[in-house]
């Protein structure tokens, strides 16, 4: 199939002049840069990008909530193709680690999405099936991924009329890894009445039903998982592994014994309580490989599955793509440091385990890519950033710049205000924003003093939340869902509100300790804040800082020169400004716990959900007073979990 881009409205032509550059540039170069600013349509010219160049396409961003972004509006752009969504799979994660110095071994633990594993299956089995593929990732795509040619070796076709005995399909799905349960049928299981066999796959949410017909297969549909009815008749499909990492029987039996030769090798180099410990763990998990086919950490011996040599790389995401594929780095300032600093994180936690015998030397070799790897697998590269860093330009050249905005819009006022008497002039400036029908944005320098604002501006009357990394990424998302429909007016956060949010209600953003030079607060991340204020037509950033440093100076020089070149730009094709109208999911989601929220709003829902239990109960509706007493309790539980966090941090 071919890529079929499909939008409402045709390219501007400042992005037309871009994606007509960027075309005609790949036929001579395998790297380029777009220096698109914020609300320019970086997201549009990639989708022309690849809808001209016809190739399969891995889009990697940065952060969890730009990647879901980017998914959004490309499964907009492309509803008839295949876009996909590739990220972390864990809510939860806590790596496998020992500290030598208090001898404490950490096992792994880890809190896995079942929806967000079945979407990294569905880009899995679409990318190998389809070439009309986008997968949307995050940096985590360069982490060890199982061989695609096994998976797709074990793959198999179901086709009508097929010669397939009812043992040989049985014996197909269990080295796909997926399980039979006869009584609960998920996505990864099966089940067999007699010659029907059901199976529901890892990616997918519907039942596929095979029936036999002696030694051959029959029928194939596609039934409800719910309500059992029949959706379609399928004559012909392709049935993918239920994991990411599967291995064939033949293949496993050779690692086993390289595994043994590993183990037999290493156990002479340890002292004796560290060789006991290797030998120990080892032969428990060759007993686990051997009698199922699985075991705790197996990623940790991918080596000898995937029969690579001593430190050559993993497979990845990127080996599932074809070699004439499209690369697409978003953010790449942010993206490329990411995936420099990956490898020396994963290789230094795992040298403790090796070093005091927990794991053998070949969990070395499930690892991220080191970066000259990563650069190894890089075909046709764009990289998109606002402000594109050093590496990008040295690798393209000069960047396309895409400076203009198609609904005129131009980059905010800046204004420098003075620390002293900063909260006076944020909540006067705020009340004006917001009575407005407008939304503002607030970032601070450190967590705690994210919290504290929160609180001091609910204190003061305001609808505020808070958005940190410890909140869920889809909570994150339901978040920024909640500011743009207006659930509340203020969203306060440090580094996550930086870049990559598409937020039209957005027109004041307040920047405080403006002048403390440093990562958060350098010329590229306040760039890159005072572009979350350029999508609305009232866009206004506001400076707290006492001395203009030259991150100062320098972010407040481009942001003017982009803005008089806009003006320009608007006067010639006679464009008047207006604020970015974008659809809002009104599907809403539930938060998880009160992390977003500060103390005073707790305190007062407490109140407020005690008033509702006492009326249900006067009204005799026992069963809504218990629930109630339930949020209730468990409200408070978490503000004194938080309470109790916030006096150790002080203490310390």
């Amino acid at each position: 199939m071919q890529f079929q881009l499909v939008a409402p409205f045709q390219t501007s032509a400042g992005q037309e002049k871009a994606v007509d550059q960027l075309v005609k540039n790949f036929q001579t170069k395998d790297k380029q840069t777009l220096l698109g600013i914020t609300g320019s349509g970086k997201t549009f010219v990639m989708a022309n990008v690849i809808n001209r160049l016809q190739k399969p396409t891995l889009i990697i961003a940065h952060n969890k909530i730009l990647a879901a972004q980017l998914f959004a509006e490309l499964k907009m752009l492309f509803p008839n193709n295949r876009v996909e969504y590739f990220i972390s799979f864990y809510d939860y994660y806590q790596p496998e680690s020992y500290l030598p110095a208090q001898d404490m071994y950490i096992e792994k633990d880890s809190d896995i999405n079942v929806e967000i594993e079945k979407m990294r299956m569905h880009a899995v089995s679409s990318i190998v099936s389809r070439n009309d593929t986008i997968i949307v990732a995050s940096i985590s795509c360069i982490y060890s991924l199982g061989n695609p040619e096994d998976f797709r070796a074990l793959a198999i076709n179901l086709q009508v009329g097929k010669l397939y005995t009812r043992q040989q399909l049985l014996n197909a799905l269990v080295d796909m890894q997926y399980e039979r349960n006869d009584m609960v049928l998920e996505p990864g299981r099966f089940r067999v009445r007699g010659d029907v066999i059901d199976v529901i796959p890892a990616y997918e949410n519907d039942i596929l039903r095979i029936e036999l017909a002696g030694n051959a297969i029959g029928k194939i549909k596609e039934v409800h998982a719910i309500t059992g009815d029949s959706k379609a008749s399928i004559d012909n499909v392709t049935l993918y592994p239920a994991r990411q990492y599967v291995v064939p029987q033949e293949k496993q039996q050779r690692a086993l014994e390289h595994i043994r030769q590993e183990l037999e090798e290493q156990l002479p180099k340890l002292p004796p309580l560290e060789a006991q410990r290797l030998k120990q763990r080892t032969k428990y998990d060759l007993e686990m490989l051997s009698e199922m086919g699985f075991c705790k950490g197996i990623e940790n011996y991918s080596r000898h599955f995937d029969g690579r040599n001593i430190g050559e790389p993993p497979f990845t995401l990127m080996d599932y793509f074809p070699k004439d594929y499209l690369l697409i780095i978003d953010e790449s300032h942010q993206t490329i440091p990411q995936s420099r600093a990956m490898y020396n994180g994963d290789y230094a936690r795992k040298k403790n385990l090796v070093d005091f015998g927990f794991r053998l030397p070949s969990a070395f070799d499930n690892r991220p890519l080191k970066f000259d790897e990563f650069e190894g697998k890089m075909g046709k590269t764009l990289f998109v950033s606002a402000t594109p860093a050093e590496y990008e330009l040295e690798k393209s050249g000069s960047p396309v710049e895409l400076i203009t905005r198609p609904t005129g819009l131009l980059d905010p006022e800046v204004e420098i205000h003075s620390i002293e008497g900063q909260m006076q002039h944020l909540m006067a400036e705020a009340k004006k924003t917001i009575e407005r029908g407008d939304r503002v944005l607030v970032t601070t320098l450190t967590k705690r003093m994210a919290e504290d604002l929160a609180d001091y501006l609910v204190k003061e009357g305001f609808r505020v939340r808070y958005m940190h990394s410890e909140i869920d990424s889809l909570d994150r998302i339901e978040l920024i869902r909640q500011l743009r429909v207006g659930d509340f007016d203020i969203l306060v956060g440090i580094n996550l509100l930086r870049e990559g949010l598409d937020l039209p209600e957005v027109a004041t953003i307040f920047i405080l300790d403006a002048d403390k030079e440093g990562f958060l607060r350098d010329e590229r991340s306040l760039i890159q804040t005072i572009g979350r204020a350029s999508r609305n037509v009232n866009g206004r950033v506001v400076l707290y800082a006492d001395i203009e440093t030259a991150s100062i100076k320098r972010a407040m020089e481009i942001t003017r020169y982009r803005r008089q070149f806009q003006i320009r730009f608007n006067k010639v094709h006679g464009i008047t400004p207006a604020t970015i109208i974008k659809s809002v999911s009104k599907k809403e989601g539930k938060i998880k716990g009160i992390k977003h929220l500060a103390k005073s709003d707790v305190q007062r829902q407490i109140a407020d959900l005690d008033a509702q239990m006492r009326e249900a109960a006067e009204r005799l509706d026992f069963e809504k007073a218990i629930q109630l007493r339930d949020d209730i309790q468990e409200l408070t539980k978490s503000l004194s979990l938080k309470l109790k966090n916030e006096q150790y941090q002080m203490e310390k």
